[in-house]
């Protein structure tokens, strides 16, 4: 009996697989499934959730909310993320703080699972839409992602 019942089963799951291939050539006069990807690059909009490479945001002041607690380097499991920082006397306040110098991130050592990006307290560190991360050269994939002359934004607490 196992037999037959494995022809059916086998018969069933091709006609499910062939009913969404029909649904599709059957509406495809309705809008385009595929894009055309080098033609579209002004307009094409990834998804919210893609994952393209970490990034770090900053405002219109050069400023970033990165305190540089090290937490997304800690969380990283395979070492993309370095950050490299001193501390020195705040002229505001005069007392010493961590200040950082660079957040170097090494894109082609990355597996994109997200750990960074979750364990910043601060969000600074986001996902960005870049997908175009073809190179020739590994060391173009590394990255120091604060801007030179950038700055914690006030109000920002380690």
């Amino acid at each position: 009996m196992s037999y037959f019942g494995d022809i059916y089963n086998g018969i069933k799951t091709l006609l499910t697989g062939m009913s969404v291939t029909g649904k599709y050539f059957l509406n495809s006069g309705k809008g385009a499934i595929t894009q055309s990807y080098p033609e579209n690059r002004e307009t094409l909009k990834m998804f919210e959730r893609f994952r393209g490479e970490v990034v770090m945001l900053h405002d219109e002041n050069n400023e970033h909310s990165c305190t540089g607690c090290q937490k997304c380097e800690l969380a990283c499991p395979n070492g993309s993320i370095e950050i490299i920082w001193d501390r020195g006397v705040d002229p505001e306040t005069g007392k010493k703080k961590k200040f950082i110098e660079k957040h170097i991130y090494h894109l082609g050592m990355c597996t994109q699972c997200g750990l960074c990006v979750k364990a910043c307290p601060s969000e600074a560190i986001v996902w960005g839409q870049n997908f175009e991360n073809s190179v020739y050269d590994r060391t173009s994939l590394t990255r120091v992602l604060n801007k030179p002359g950038s700055k914690v934004r006030a109000g920002v607490e380690e």
